[in-house]
């Protein structure tokens, strides 16, 4: 796969999840010129100037690729693995993965957290951050599926629910 990313291009920023390209500035600090990508996250409603020499260091990624998709089928129709930690520090663990942009690690999280039964089943806190996993999970896998994350959901709730 091709690490260069380009103006235009869908990518995952790991603290906030699926963005896009919007341009490339070039900002003058101290005499040097410093290239920056302008990355837009529409959903939440958020810009960030990323140096283009950061994007590496930073985590930035191109979307996943369908044998990754397959991966997370997988792990979403596996039986869930709860641990039996304290709620808080199973949280803490989950929202590290939720802001490692890896996708494979939020398909884990949802697994865990899902309830037949859905929020009701749910405290708040397990509510939140299920939906932010969903949220970031369901961006990313319609995009690379070319359809809408309200099917993803959809498609992803089927799958835990049958587990």
């Amino acid at each position: 796969m091709d690490d260069k990313f380009e103006v235009g291009s869908w990518v995952v920023y790991p603290a906030h999840g699926v963005g896009k390209i919007e341009q490339i500035e070039h900002i003058e600090l101290d005499g040097t010129t410093l290239d920056f990508f302008v990355i837009n996250f529409s959903k939440n409603n958020l810009t960030l100037k990323l140096p283009i020499n950061k994007c590496e260091k930073s985590g930035l990624r191109h979307l996943v690729d369908k044998a990754t998709l397959n991966q997370v089928m997988d792990i979403l129709s596996q039986k869930p693995k709860r641990g039996k930690s304290m709620w808080s520090k199973r949280a803490q663990d989950y929202e590290v993965k939720i802001n490692s942009g890896d996708l494979l690690a939020l398909a884990q999280v949802l697994r865990e957290l899902y309830k037949i039964g859905g929020d009701a089943m749910q405290s708040f806190s397990e509510r939140q951050i299920y939906h932010l996993a969903m949220d970031r999970l369901a961006k990313e896998v319609s995009l690379v599926e070319n359809t809408t994350e309200d099917e993803v959901i959809l498609k992803v709730e089927t799958i835990l629910q049958a587990a």
